[in-house]
């Protein structure tokens, strides 16, 4: 596939027009559905605006896909399943072969796109993209974790095999804060195993998801394997109703993973859904001071703290307490603006109501009696980008739980932090928070690190690592309050997740064999 040119000049508004499609309201592109190959400009009267965060501009409009274009775009996943499943297995990788290649071509032009929409630094979007593309390289491997068991003679002349099969059509529900990442854990590996697809990027970030599944068509996918379509409440309602949908992917907040979960569930659906997350960092006084500064401040502060694995907490037992100042100084040192300019290291955030949202927790934090060490609202921006949704590095300390700061999700650049006396209390501490996500140590012995790792809650443990997210051929195994459903995404677990098994069990006697009358079944010889 040929690359796409691509500088980090901001785009131009013929090309929001190819990547939107031709409808146009106000002057503003209208994203196209994407069904049977084919962008389908969609006959919606109700729209989302999508604004690039940096300065306020109204970039295109997301379209609420009427109820006959939803149907559509499913039927079509389901006609287009009856060949697909029957594809072989490694003509389905060949294409994720392809579209790995075609990513990495396209890498900077996707970076353009995505840093738009979402406001995400150019570093910080091609990082978005290469940890999808692990999990598009991951799926070419797909074949192998299809394959099944069997055991010969479990009775005379009778064998059982069983084998992964294909549930139908899934389909996935993406968020704002990963524009191409998420979309990439889903679809990949379920396609590949044989499902086709129906994707809901964010009404508030489509354009890359709909350059992703261009460039997935073009890759070889067959019409139909991969639609898209948008909207909010009403098209997730449709795909947990959807009696062709049998399985159903979220990663976002948890009201409403709540409710996909029930909903998909009660119509026989598998779900699982990702959710919200206060990850914590524990330091402990034998610590590489350095390290432990440079580290909290880049996983607190990066791409604005809109990642479910953000350190948003930071716990400092004993005398490590004394770095917190050097945390709050390393992060005054960042260069808040828009994405696509070099020298920034922090973007905006997704919308004028995230940012209202994140100061007022901000302002909260102070009115509850935190210290506030380093204030990011109102930060210094460039000229021209007086109207971006921008708050800079925000440092508390002296924070308790239940803070507001503390017990919600605050889903922007603020670190909070907490000092206790033992490493007792600190896991303590971090065990007595509902989600699950993530966490991280940091110290310099191995025994320290060991009782941790053990007796830490947290689905995803790093050990002087702070956003300890696996590579995909392993799995995201957030727990407790982070994450509805027993399968997890991406790597063999995402496999299971898009697959069922099959078992047969086969007699096959000799040719005057003839079968004794028998209540007792197979296996009683």
């Amino acid at each position: 596939m040929r690359a796409i040119s691509s500088t980090t000049a901001p785009l131009t508004s013929a090309t929001r027009r190819r990547l939107a499609g031709a409808g146009a309201s106000r002057g503003v592109a209208v994203v196209p559905n994407l069904i049977d190959g084919q962008k389908v400009q969609s006959k919606a009267t109700t729209f989302f605006d999508v604004h690039n965060p940096a300065t306020g501009e109204l970039i295109a409009r997301t379209p609420q896909s009427t109820p006959e274009e939803l149907k559509q775009a499913a039927d079509s996943c389901a006609q287009a399943f009856k060949t697909w499943r029957t594809t072989p297995p490694s003509t389905r990788a060949r294409v994720m072969h392809k579209y790995q290649g075609a990513i990495r071509d396209n890498t900077d032009a996707l970076a353009k796109v995505l840093t738009e929409e979402q406001g995400k630094t150019i570093a910080d979007a091609k990082g978005d993209i290469f940890r999808g593309l692990e999990v598009v390289e991951m799926s070419t491997n797909v074949p192998a974790m299809l394959q099944g068991e069997s055991l010969q003679n479990v009775a005379k002349s009778v064998d059982i095999h069983s084998y992964r099969v294909p549930l139908g059509v899934a389909a996935g529900i993406a968020p704002f804060n990963f524009p191409a990442m998420i979309p990439l854990w889903m679809f990949p590996p379920a396609v590949t195993a044989g499902n086709t697809f129906l994707m809901k990027p964010s009404e508030r970030v489509p354009l890359t998801a709909v350059m992703l599944a261009e460039m997935a068509n073009d890759c070889g996918l067959p019409p139909g394997v991969l639609n898209i379509v948008h909207g909010g409440h009403d098209t997730v309602n449709f795909i947990c109703d959807n009696e062709h949908i049998k399985a159903v992917s979220f990663v976002g907040g948890n009201i409403a993973g709540a409710h996909i979960y029930e909903r998909a569930g009660k119509n026989g659906k598998r779900a699982q859904c990702n959710m919200g997350a206060k990850n914590h960092a524990v330091i402990l006084p034998d610590a590489d001071p350095r390290s432990v500064v440079n580290q909290i401040v880049g996983a607190s502060c990066g791409a604005a703290g809109q990642r479910c694995m953000a350190l948003s907490v930071a716990v400092f037992v004993g005398d490590s307490k004394r770095w917190i100042p050097m945390i709050a100084e390393e992060a005054a040192k960042l260069t808040v603006g828009p994405g696509n300019m070099d020298g920034i290291d922090i973007g905006p955030l997704i919308s004028k109501q995230a940012k209202a949202r994140v100061d007022g927790l901000i302002q909260s934090g102070v009115d509850e009696g935190a210290e506030l060490l380093l204030d990011g609202r109102n930060p210094s921006v460039p000229k021209g980008y007086e109207n971006g949704y921008f708050t800079g590095p925000t440092i508390f300390t002296k924070v308790k739980p239940g803070m507001q700061i503390y017990d919600q999700e605050i889903f922007g650049p603020v670190l909070t932090c907490i000092e206790v006396d033992t490493f007792d209390e600190a896991i303590k501490l971090v065990n007595s928070n509902p989600f699950g996500n993530g966490t991280a140590i940091f110290t310099r012995s191995g025994g320290a690190a060991r009782k941790y790792v053990d007796q830490i809650e947290a689905g995803q443990v790093g050990v002087n690592v702070p956003i300890p997210v696996p590579l995909p051929m392993f799995s995201f195994t957030g727990n407790k309050k982070s994450i509805l459903g027993d399968l997890n995404f991406y790597g063999k677990a995402g496999v299971n997740f898009y697959t069922q098994l099959k078992t047969v069990t086969s007699a096959w006697r000799e040719d005057d064999h003839v079968e004794k009358l028998s209540t007792a079944g197979v296996g009683a010889q």
